[in-house]
């Protein structure tokens, strides 16, 4: 999955931008406080895509 389409996805689901590291950006979900890193790759693989979601509590794309 591209890296824009999984952003717009975090974003359609209330998640937002906490920080930009070096190598990963912090996403950060309100409602669950949860916070999960999304490597700063053009390329996410559909695993990594899942993980994140799941970590963040939202439904997988």
């Amino acid at each position: 999955m591209k890296r824009g389409s999984l952003l717009r996805h975090l974003r359609k689901h209330g998640c937002y931008l906490k920080r930009e590291g070096r190598e990963h950006s912090l996403w950060c979900n309100p409602t669950t406080g949860e916070v999960e890193a999304v490597p700063r790759h053009t390329e996410i693989s559909n695993k990594l895509t899942k993980k994140i979601c799941r970590g963040l509590s939202i439904h997988e794309p």
